[in-house]
């Protein structure tokens, strides 16, 4: 409930002062439960792609620095999302949002690193949490603010999804998948923001 009343506040204030807001490809989402991924530079995107998925609610893999003190600690978790160690992930690494996917639940996954700089390792972890909790990949990408500055220059705003990624879609064995599905994701990021950049060119 805490979750859809925050949602509502936030999108309408953010359709005041920001710019217009495209979700493209849309159809493209699937029936959860899966993970949904997308690099990111900056806690912007986090909120837009909840809005992007909307009424289907996202839980969200978050730094445990996030969750320090009881209010924000509060805040965190009544914003659908649970603490990772990403210096030094333990088996909640896995184990939380595996439980989640398991209860039918859309987990959300924000690798940091921009586009040309994408970190590998937490996009393999991405992978491998579907590939553990048997569901498949939805990649996104974000175009848009990085800032509240850039919010209040009104600047577009774009979500494009792709097409979904099986991670059982094979009988090899677990890590050739690993690889292979990740290099998949990181070549599909690619693919879309290109797919981005011609649409604000026509």
């Amino acid at each position: 409930m805490f979750y859809r009343f925050a949602k509502s506040a936030v999108h309408f204030i953010l359709a005041i002062i920001g710019g217009r807001f495209q979700v493209q490809n849309k159809e493209k989402i699937i029936e959860g439960p899966y993970v949904v991924v997308s690099t990111h530079t900056s806690w912007i995107e986090i909120i837009y792609l909840g809005f992007a998925l909307y009424p289907t609610p996202i839980h969200y893999m978050a730094k445990q620095e996030l969750f320090k003190g009881k209010m924000l600690s509060w805040l965190m978790t009544h914003l659908n999302a649970f603490p990772v160690n990403r210096s030094n992930p333990g088996p909640s690494a896995i184990k939380a949002p595996i439980r989640l996917l398991r209860q039918g639940k859309v987990v959300g996954i924000f690798p940091s690193g921009t586009r040309k700089q994408t970190n590998l390792h937490l996009k393999r972890g991405a992978v491998t949490i579907a590939y553990k909790g048997n569901v498949p990949l939805l990649p996104a990408v974000y175009d848009g603010p990085k800032n509240f500055k850039e919010i209040i220059k009104r600047k577009p705003v774009i979500i494009r999804f792709g097409d979904a990624i099986q991670v059982h879609d094979t009988e090899q064995e677990q890590k050739l998948v690993l690889e292979q599905k990740s290099d998949e994701l990181m070549k599909t990021f690619e693919a879309l923001q290109a797919e981005i950049e011609a649409t604000k060119n026509k």
